[in-house]
């Protein structure tokens, strides 16, 4: 048997290729959609791609199964549990429907369905068997049900696709999933769907796989005997779920588009650009935030093509019914196109390279701690953090919006005085600076090194109450 192993840093993603060397045959699950890394370790490999599952649909980016089954004419395994709402639409007549107890054979290798409803109805878990080596499972691809050190989130059909009292019910089956893990091998690999910075779950670790049996013994979520006190923990601390992951449910449920039916950008002219600004159309300016900061064109919103949460960053603001247009080396265009289409922002349809931009006339300026204190009050603090992060330790007096809420709570953010806006080290705030500039706010302060350059000041910070309506 042969295993590889995918990661999207950005995505905090996890996706596997399994292979059965003796017959040439192979399975890819939860595949992102830029398939290439899957076809090219399977002609590395001297593999051919038979078989394509998923655990679940997915929330986060998508799917890349049905881009995968067009390119290699694959079997699809798609899950059939859960009601109505969670039934895959694309399934077609290459697609095998599955449930638990389910199984089947990639060459040698057996795959057999556990059904693990919690984080969403349909969820399941394969469990993988090496027949030709052992007539025991070696391990379990469990998707967003296990992960290292965490459990996966039961919150996200309510909070982000507005699916009203699913959250507990969801949090009661994740418990009865432990329940059904307590009685399997200790002794069984664990191949999880995300790794650390994922919003599917709450302090996910950053290792690449475990064991049941360490899970068993360190993960909070087996600690418990009590279910009303499992379901407490649970969806307490949950870290808030950014706004596209609605969308990311219906793409995946209904099918995304192949990517070879999508249209390629253009490239604009300056002045043409100018116009797409001046209609309200999203421009997104992709330069580093220092380099947007000293200069850049009002009414744009800078994401740093080299930030490690680019694609969510994006997925925060875009409306998805509207064009995109970019600001975008030519040599970093390819790339930031695959990053946006991975959580299925399709439509962008324009760019431009930096080098032909003139009337950089707006600045966001970067303010110091030191130039901050200076200010000597008069200021509004602004907490873009996540809430456990502000929860921890805060500037006093901060107002906190998280960075994918500012735009619903704009109100409460002053525009007579200035806003200093702050993160952990000021790389989110200098996002959201660019994106309150393009609201109208011309009092705007970014401030440089975060919370973590105030605290190593010696500067106050203090936990508890969040200070906001």
């Amino acid at each position: 048997m042969l295993l590889k192993y995918f990661y999207d840093k950005k995505l905090a993603q996890a996706s596997y290729l399994v292979g059965c060397a003796a017959t040439g045959e192979a399975l890819v699950i939860d595949p992102a959609r830029d398939i290439s890394p899957y076809l090219e370790a399977a002609r590395a490999e001297g593999l051919r791609i038979t078989h394509i599952t998923e655990t679940h649909i997915h929330a986060d980016f998508v799917s890349g199964s049905r881009e995968l089954a067009s390119q290699t004419g694959a079997t699809l395994y798609l899950s059939d549990m859960g009601d109505v709402n969670w039934k895959y639409q694309f399934a077609d007549d290459n697609t095998v429907l599955i449930q638990d107890g389910d199984s089947w054979m990639v060459g040698n290798i057996r795959v057999e369905v556990l059904a693990t409803p919690g984080h969403t109805p349909e969820h399941l878990v394969f469990q993988i068997t090496d027949t030709a080596a052992a007539d025991e499972p070696m391990g379990l691809f469990t998707g967003d049900f296990i992960f290292v050190g965490a459990v996966g989130r039961p919150d996200l059909l309510e909070r982000a696709a507005g699916y009203a009292g699913t959250m507990v019910i969801g949090a009661r089956q994740q418990y009865q999933n432990i329940q059904r893990m307590l009685n399997l091998p200790d002794y069984l690999q664990i191949w999880p769907g995300h790794g650390a910075g994922s919003a599917c779950g709450k302090a996910l670790g950053a290792l690449p796989s475990t064991t049941l049996g360490y899970e068993k013994r360190f993960n909070p979520a087996f600690q418990f005997t009590d279910e009303d006190s499992f379901v407490e923990w649970l969806l307490e601390g949950q870290p808030e779920p950014p706004t596209y992951f609605a969308q990311m449910k219906k793409v995946n449920k209904v099918g995304p588009a192949l990517l070879y039916e999508l249209p390629s950008p253009v490239e604009l002219t300056p002045a043409q650009l100018e116009k797409h600004i001046a209609d309200g159309h999203m421009v997104i300016d992709t330069r580093d935030g220092v380099e947007f900061a000293n200069g850049h064109l009002a009414g744009t919103l800078n994401i740093p093509a080299s930030s490690n949460g680019f694609n969510t960053y994006a997925g925060w603001y875009i409306d998805y019914t509207q064009p995109v247009y970019l600001i975008v080396e030519a040599d970093r265009l390819d790339a930031v196109i695959r990053d946006l289409q991975a959580i299925g922002i399709d439509k962008v349809v324009g760019y431009i390279t930096p080098d032909r931009l003139s009337n950089l006339s707006e600045i966001t300026p970067q303010y110091t701690h030191q130039q901050v204190a200076a200010l000597d009050g008069g200021v509004q603090f602004l907490d873009i953090r996540n809430l456990t992060e502000y929860q921890e330790k805060h500037i006093p007096n901060a107002l906190h919006i998280p960075m994918g809420y500012i735009a619903r709570h704009l109100d409460q953010i002053s525009r007579t005085q200035p806003v200093v806006v702050h993160c952990a080290t000021g790389i989110r705030s200098q996002v959201v600076a660019s994106l309150l500039q393009r609201y109208g706010f011309n009092n705007i302060i970014n401030l440089e090194g975060g919370v973590e350059a105030w605290q190593a000041a010696g500067l106050p910070l203090e936990e508890g109450e969040i200070i906001n309506a």
